[in-house]
């Protein structure tokens, strides 16, 4: 991933989370921007909106039983295509911590409540004329939106990209910090566990579209 023509984004104006692979583009969804600041990118989604996936993930989606483990294959080789796929049911606000190995997710039902907290695990944040560019590292910890419990989720999917290349030993090393950081936020009520957030008022925002030139990874 390479910085491309960087720039911050205003409150209400939209912007693109792609993860890149091996100078492709994995995932691309357009997102309303909240906030940009120097230390996160803060972003919401909400139902029908319309993003780039693999066509893999499409199909394998609803398959509980290893519906990871051909998309996890499908990255180590490189080879994959990309279709239309619309988000469902729920409105997402998201904290992309620009610097850090993850990514804070707040999930609200039909009617408005919370239904959980969700934290994906990624690279650090690149910046582009776009928006920005990561690469989901496979594990999530999901979080009862009370915070009376929490549990690590697709760790296996965690330990099959290892053992194929996806993610090296620094990766892993950096991962394992960022477990120990998002736990710690957890149970202090930190960072965005701090607040109780309501859900952001999407009802009057145009649907963000992606532009164009999304697949195109300048440096690739």
């Amino acid at each position: 991933m390479t910085i491309d023509n960087a720039r911050r984004f205003e409150a209400g104006s939209s912007a693109v989370r792609r993860h890149v692979w091996q100078g492709k583009v994995w995932t691309a969804v357009p997102y309303r921007v909240l906030q940009d600041t120097e230390e996160y990118f803060l972003v919401a989604s909400w139902p029908g909106l319309r993003g780039l996936v693999s066509t893999t993930w499409m199909t394998e989606f609803s398959n509980e039983e290893g519906r990871r483990e051909r998309i996890i294959r499908e990255l180590a080789s490189g080879q994959w295509e990309l279709g239309w796929w619309a988000w469902q049911n729920t409105t997402v606000r998201s904290w992309y911590y620009l610097d850090a190995y993850f990514t804070v997710r707040q999930f609200f039902d039909a009617q408005q409540r919370p239904l959980s907290w969700y934290v994906d695990f990624d690279l650090p944040k690149q910046r582009t004329h776009l928006g920005i560019d990561t690469f989901d590292l496979m594990l999530d910890l999901v979080i009862e939106p009370d915070f009376s419990s929490y549990r690590w989720k697709d760790e296996d999917d965690y330990e099959q990209a290892r053992g194929l290349g996806l993610i090296d030993d620094q990766t892993h090393r950096h991962v394992a910090q960022a477990r120990e950081e998002v736990v710690g936020l957890v149970e202090t009520r930190q960072g965005p566990f701090a607040h109780d957030w309501s859900p952001p008022p999407h009802e009057s925002w145009e649907m963000p579209v992606l532009p164009a030139d999304v697949r195109r990874v300048r440096g690739a």
